[in-house]
């Protein structure tokens, strides 16, 4: 297949590159279709179905979208330009080489409408603070927001008062732009995104309640499509700040065939604290493309424990970069493949660029179909000036189908010289012996083996902090499981 060569600064007439960088709270020119760029240009190839696929879509989500929402115009306008020469991903591309997206394509994709919620459809958080976002828009009635802190801003984008908070909110998403790991699906969310959730706790701040976010998704309802959305949330923690936050996705019942392609960043100044549990049970017919980026200034901390269960096709990638000393990143993740095709995929990648980082990997992932399939590719990169680092990762899986397959890619790259690191990766079935244990104390053979699959996703499960969300995780588990 060929691949399209474009030059980005060529093919931006000057009208157009002049939106570059307007200021973050000023209306921007026109925009200029992504479409009319393609075909003004002159290519040295002509664009291939997939440039061709991208293109378009790109620019249905950008005449879907309301009036122009001027905090994040300037990330929309270097994004559309981006999407011109970033390429749709194939088996050929390293990052994608053991990953099927062919589903994405399979259907035309449509930008996702608000629907109308199901009265019987439970939205009520049992935990105090609750954020609602249906395809990707935040919704305030379904949303409660208590009495906050003092500088504490949890809502819209739309909403964030002007002064300090909204200053520092723009700083942030102005950095979003310079990000150079993205992908296509990066730069779509960029394009697509109608709204953006914001968590912003100041200096000093300690935020005692969990920030529940929840992702409810529909399709548009006919059979022959696919919808797409593109939530994004900002989390904004300055110096000795702290704040949990619990992520969860999930569709509608009978939502029909989406796409959710969501997109969080977290900036954790000197000292600070983020906790962040991460729950995706999306349906079987549904596709869940993620990205989740977090940034680590000095002796901050950020835990982050992901139970992904959902999805025809889930794809994560997960990058962390620690920006000072003494820095500290725990990562627990559990990803199980319980259906015929299914696809669940972690990509991670942890940035160690100072002296004394501290950081811990616990990936299990089990795969009990045997058409189904899992991905696990962890990077920990440890750099020259990050000299007594401590880093440890460890990749259990479970296969318990006889063409059950798992891909599996630790990768621990040290250029520092005084380092304690360590890595290990382990595929296996259940053990034998402890099978046999279980046995000689009374149990049957399906008992014993239900009971040690299940503990073996509970190891993950148990290290969400907060019991709602846990019993929810360890709920859906079970029903996918047959228990």
């Amino acid at each position: 297949m060929s691949r399209c060569c474009y030059s980005s600064t060529s093919l931006l007439p000057p009208h157009h590159r002049l939106r570059l960088s307007p200021p973050l709270y000023s209306c921007s020119l026109p925009r200029k279709p992504l479409k009319a760029l393609s075909v003004s240009a002159s290519l040295s190839a002509p664009p291939s179905d997939k440039q061709l696929f991208v293109l378009e879509l790109a620019e249905k989500l950008e005449d879907s979208l309301p009036l122009p929402l001027p905090p994040i115009q300037p990330l929309r306008d270097t994004a559309s330009q981006s999407l011109v020469s970033t390429p749709w991903p194939t088996r050929q591309s390293e990052p994608f080489r053991f990953t099927d997206i062919s589903y994405l394509t399979k259907y035309p994709v449509v930008p996702a409408q608000i629907q109308i919620i199901p009265s019987s459809f439970p939205l009520n958080s049992s935990l105090p603070i609750q954020i609602t976002l249906i395809n990707g828009l935040l919704n305030p009635s379904l949303s409660r927001i208590p009495s906050l802190p003092a500088g504490v801003f949890v809502g819209s984008i739309k909403d964030v008062p002007q002064g300090p908070i909204s200053e520092k909110i723009s700083s942030a998403i102005a950095s979003c732009s310079e990000f150079k790991e993205k992908d296509v699906f990066w730069d779509f969310n960029n394009v697509g995104a109608a709204d953006v959730a914001v968590i912003f706790v100041p200096a000093g701040v300690k935020v005692l309640d969990p920030v529940h976010l929840m992702f409810c998704y529909s399709g548009s309802g006919k059979e022959e499509e696919m919808s797409m959305c593109n939530p994004r949330v900002l989390v904004v923690v300055e110096e000795d700040a702290e704040v949990s936050v619990v992520e969860e996705h999930f569709g509608f019942d009978g939502a029909g065939r989406y796409w959710a392609n969501p997109v969080m960043e977290i900036f954790i100044g000197e000292r600070g604290k983020v906790s962040h549990s991460y729950v995706q049970r999306q349906p079987l017919n549904a596709a869940h493309i993620k990205w989740t980026v977090a940034r680590q200034e000095a002796s901050s901390t950020y835990e982050h424990v992901e139970v992904s269960i959902g999805g025809l096709l889930s794809r994560h990638n997960l990058h962390i970069q620690q920006l000072g000393p003494e820095t500290v990143t725990e990562l627990s993740t559990f990803d199980l493949v319980s259906q015929s095709n299914q696809i669940q995929d972690l990509h991670s990648r942890l940035v160690l660029d100072y002296p004394k980082g501290y950081s811990r990997q616990l990936h299990k992932c089990i795969v009990c179909n045997s058409a189904g399939r899992a991905v696990f590719d962890g990077n920990i990169r440890v750099n020259r000036f990050a000299q007594n680092t401590d880093a440890g990762q460890q990749t259990r899986s479970l296969l318990l189908a006889p063409k059950a397959l798992v891909t599996v890619k630790p990768n621990l790259q040290i250029i520092a010289d005084d380092v304690k690191c360590a890595h290990g990766a382990a595929i296996s079935d259940l053990d034998q012996n402890e099978l046999f244990y279980f046995q000689a104390r009374g149990l049957d053979l399906k008992t014993a083996r239900n009971a040690l699959v299940y503990y073996f996703g509970a190891d993950v499960i148990r290290r969400i902090p907060f019991k709602p969300i846990r019993e929810t995780a360890a709920s859906e588990v079970k029903k996918l499981l047959s228990f």
